[in-house]
């Protein structure tokens, strides 16, 4: 592959890419290069079922080997249903299961992080009321073995990335202040990363459209989670406004975040060898689309604010040659 990071680079930025068909290498590893990808997400298991496949370990060590030739970092992302904070014993189970596979498949293929939503409060306690303390006593009961089984895999073993959601329903996580919590739930365990969704940020109503929001956003993560742990960002422009708590992305600057703030995130010292992958719309409903232009335009356009013009970027410019979805 020839779109290898080099190894001084600040911010490898890339794409979750698809791997039905032809598997982790033959269509996850030829869909980055297609787009440019110097890092690589990918899906391990159904993301909207509780299927735990076993995979093919000789096509696991495949992929773990051509990244690591090539130099890009891979992350996996654990299936949409895993939610700990449910009142649902079976629910709690087979997000544990859920969970298990991912980081045990992550750890095969070389993967860096598994990343996990923080999950909600669902129910109600049975006098009434929010289920809130209920539900993060379960996410330690829950996730805490399972961060104990981590530690038995080794130093090479995936961090465990907790992405805060984009405040719908009775969110456990949310806001960055929220991370301080689920972090002491977790006994501050020194695998537990963050997985910084711009979108889900947004709409929890951290504006990183204004011009010190960036700033703010990543000094409140900071306080609440603590210093090293911001270990991948979801770069998502959002098609709804600051505060709107919808998770509706859209492609790179042509959203309410805009291309500046993301040329923020890249500068800003918190993100220092932080990857940014991109989960943004790919146009598969245009009958015109061709496959991977949009995400190629999107990490084509990241790459450029990551060494942006001795000009800068101006506020006013980030619509520019950017239309809507």
């Amino acid at each position: 592959m020839n779109h290898a990071a080099p190894p001084a680079l600040r911010n490898p930025v890339g794409a979750h890419v698809p791997v039905a068909g032809r598997g982790l290498v033959g269509t996850g590893l030829a869909y980055a290069e297609r787009v440019g990808a110097e890092a690589v997400q990918v899906f391990v298991a159904n993301p909207r079922g509780w299927a735990t496949p076993a995979g093919d370990p000789a096509r696991d060590e495949e992929f773990r080997a051509a990244c690591t030739e090539s130099g890009i970092p891979a992350y996996v992302h654990a299936p949409y249903l895993i939610n700990f904070g449910s009142d649902s014993t079976a629910t709690r189970e087979r997000s544990a299961d859920s969970l298990r596979h991912s980081l045990s498949r992550g750890h095969r293929i070389g993967a860096l992080g598994v990343v996990v939503h923080t999950g909600s409060a669902v129910g109600q306690e049975p006098g009434g009321g929010s289920r809130y303390a209920a539900a993060m006593r379960q996410v330690r009961e829950d996730v805490r073995p399972l961060l104990d089984e981590l530690d038995a895999l080794g130093e090479d073993a995936p961090w465990l990335l907790l992405e805060p959601t984009a405040g719908q329903g009775s969110s456990l996580c949310s806001r960055m202040e929220d991370l301080a919590a689920y972090v002491e739930a977790l006994d501050h365990h020194p695998k537990v990363g963050v997985c910084l969704d711009t979108c889900h940020a947004f709409a929890a109503g951290h504006d990183l459209a204004d011009p010190e929001g960036v700033a703010k956003t990543l000094d409140a993560l900071t306080a609440a989670a603590g210093p090293g742990r911001l270990r991948l960002v979801h770069a998502n422009d959002s098609m709804d406004v600051a505060g709107a708590r919808k998770d509706r992305h859209q492609n790179i600057g042509a959203g309410h975040i805009g291309a500046a703030a993301f040329a923020a995130l890249l500068a800003h010292p918190a993100t220092e060898g932080v990857p940014f992958v991109i989960e943004t719309p790919d146009g598969r409903h245009d009958p015109a689309r061709v496959e991977g232009a949009r995400h190629a335009a999107d990490i084509a356009l990241l790459k450029s604010l990551r060494n942006p013009h001795p000009l800068g970027i101006n506020q006013s410019d980030d619509q520019s040659n950017h239309s809507n979805e």
